[in-house]
């Protein structure tokens, strides 16, 4: 399970006040009824949810508890679906709208609740968001999404000629009342703390090897222990226990962040987007930049995972962007990146894992939208293991096919079966010795691609560059230090070891 493994070259501004948790490693084999694989939020949310209605659970992963994607995200909590409601009526139609509203709506609530009853200290706020139109995009679409905004059912959105704050692009903007942000981290520390209080048990440095399903599900780990539950949940931001199914549904894309103060109180806290493709989302974080200074928290960017290594270039125009909105920017403290697993729908994948048992559930394709969509992970998983009936579930079934996508979806796997190429392309650079220290390149070895990285003393470490979930040839992240799978998402540390699925299993070492 890959959701909670660090990634190295870069650091958040989450991991930089992340709370220390207790945690131990697992040291022996156990039942329980429920296993959840991932302590990330959709693992955390779910694990909360059913202890609190008196099951047992155990949560198993082999990085720290919100580490992964949850420690890169931006931490937006919105009601405001990426893709915009024009979109989600089109594909998924008003009533699934409206059930796509209703139900990330309610995850902020349940949030808020949970950050209330259980008196989290995670800098919970509630915002306004502020929607953009793109650079000569016409007002028209502005329009269009305010009413689709509203026929989906949130109450309030309306247009305006300028909020309090900056204005990112003319043409005036949509407000949407009731939006929320947080401390992704502490919330989830909290969410761990509160789940051990009800008697579930945590468990770090747990590589999950093997999900398998059944009567009883059983998950085994590398370490040599094994869980039995009656039912898990693989929430490790991309299923580690399907191979192909679900990752020909959604497409993984690295989005980068920047961090900036400002000065204290110049730019109003709240949630802002544009319209652009890729679009840009902005917030604030208070006192949070050196000498009390507000940070202003800016993304946007994003490009196939494993399909570019300009990420400097990518950073320099975020912050072109970035100075020309908020000429208020000081210097950048942070610089980040996080992947997202884009549905080719639009929404995300959450319920019983297809083609499984019934008693195997994943949480996956974020569509941007992760910490929301963690929350209704929690949610709707709760349901479905307690057998109740739930009006989201059949929107967000894995298995669902929805024909108005086919376009996009055809489109993402063509763009993987592209991949394949690199099989028969040359190396990255005709030698070893043109790799700078701590850097990395694939090179061509007679009929083998190998994933050469030269340390910071110098020395190389080699390793094969087939990625071990469907053979596609890894990429070098040259901001991460990472080795990136361009067909489905799969990250490995500049020695090869496994960090994000789907991949379970290290880069192999060279056969000679």
């Amino acid at each position: 399970m890959k959701e909670n493994k660090k990634i190295s070259g870069t650091q958040s501004i989450w991991m930089g006040s992340s709370v220390e948790s207790a945690s131990r490693p697992l040291d022996r084999s156990l039942d329980t009824d429920v296993c959840i694989v991932g302590a990330g939020i959709a693992g955390l949310s779910a694990a909360y949810s059913l202890s609190c209605e008196g099951k047992s659970v155990v949560v198993l992963d082999d990085g720290p508890i919100g580490g992964g994607m949850t420690e890169r995200t931006t931490a937006h909590l919105s009601n405001v679906i990426d893709d915009g409601y024009v979109t989600i009526e089109r594909l998924h139609g008003k009533h699934g709208a409206r059930m796509a509203a209703d139900s990330h709506t309610a995850a902020i609530d349940r949030i808020e609740t949970i950050v209330v009853t259980e008196r989290f200290d995670c800098d919970f706020e509630r915002v306004d968001g502020f929607l953009f139109p793109a650079p000569g995009h016409p007002p028209e679409r502005l329009e269009e999404e305010r009413l689709a905004a509203l026929r989906a059912g949130l109450v309030g959105v309306e247009r305006i000629e300028r909020p309090a704050g900056p204005v990112l692009e003319t043409g005036g903007c949509l407000r949407f009342p009731r939006q929320a942000q947080f401390h992704p981290v502490k919330f989830v520390t909290g969410l761990a703390q509160a789940i051990e209080r009800c008697g579930g048990r945590i468990f770090t440095d747990a590589h999950v090897s093997t999900v398998k399903g059944g009567q009883q599900a059983r998950i085994e780990t590398r370490q040599g222990h094994a869980i039995v539950a009656q039912s898990v949940v693989v929430a490790t931001n991309t299923p580690i226990n399907d191979m192909v199914v679900v990752h020909t549904k959604q497409a993984p894309y690295t989005t980068y962040v920047l961090g900036a103060g400002v000065p204290k109180d110049s730019v109003p806290v709240a949630l802002y987007w544009d319209q652009a493709d890729p679009y840009h989302y902005v917030r604030i974080q208070k006192d949070a930049a050196a000498n009390g200074h507000d940070l202003l928290i800016v993304g946007g960017e994003d490009h196939k995972t494993g399909q570019a290594n300009d990420g400097a270039q990518r950073y320099q125009r975020l912050e072109r962007w970035a100075r020309k909105r908020f000429p208020m920017m000081e210097q950048i403290e942070y610089r980040w990146s996080g992947q997202v697993m884009e549905p080719t729908d639009g929404l995300a994948l959450i319920g019983r894992n297809p083609d499984d048992t019934s008693n195997v559930y994943i949480a996956t394709g974020d569509s941007g939208m992760g910490m929301t969509h963690g929350m209704i992970a929690g949610m709707l998983i709760t349901d479905l293991i307690q057998e109740r009936a739930n009006d989201w579930a059949a929107l967000y079934d894995p298995s669902r096919k929805s024909l108005k996508s086919i376009g996009t979806f055809v489109q993402e796997n063509l763009n993987v079966a592209a991949q394949y190429a690199d099989w028969v392309s040359a190396g990255d650079i005709g030698s070893e010795d043109q790799i700078p220290k701590d850097s990395g390149a694939v090179l061509r070895s007679g009929v083998q691609k190998v994933a050469v990285y030269r340390d910071e003393e110098g020395t190389v470490h080699r390793r094969s560059a087939v990625c071990p979930h469907l053979k596609c040839i890894v990429a070098w992240d040259s901001i991460e230090r990472t080795w990136n799978c361009p067909c489905h998402g799969s990250r490995f540390d500049a020695y090869g070891k496994v960090l994000n699925g789907p991949a379970n299993s290290d880069l192999s070492p060279i056969e000679t």
